[in-house]
């Protein structure tokens, strides 16, 4: 694969994660957030699902619920909206879960 089909792949793997970020200003609802949040990344993994991604999305999703717990209670991060465990929004965990295969997968893009 050459050097302009790779970005061109970057580009795409990172489009569901730039939408789910756009979302949040504009969408209050942590609920609704989620529901949203879900339906991209499974409409994302129905248009290109590779070997692992699931496995990547649970790891990096209780990876970084674990990681955020320590950072709010060292209070390194504070959170305005606290939907989940009242510490931070419900829909953080899906877009690092989501980011977690997009990094697996612009890894797998950039192997020589």
């Amino acid at each position: 694969m050459n050097l302009k089909n790779k970005v061109i792949n970057i580009v795409l793997n990172i489009i569901p994660i730039l939408i789910m970020i756009g979302l949040i200003s504009f969408i209050q609802s942590d609920y609704l957030l989620t529901v949203i949040y879900i339906i991209i990344i499974l409409i994302s993994f129905f248009i290109k699902k590779e070997k692992g991604d699931v496995f990547i999305f649970i790891f990096g999703f209780f990876v970084m619920i674990i990681s955020e717990i320590i950072f709010v209670s060292t209070g390194v991060e504070t959170f305005v909206r606290n939907t989940l465990f009242g510490l931070m929004p419900l829909w953080l965990p899906f877009l690092w879960g989501y980011g977690f295969v997009a990094i697996k997968r612009g890894i797998k893009i950039f192997e020589i």
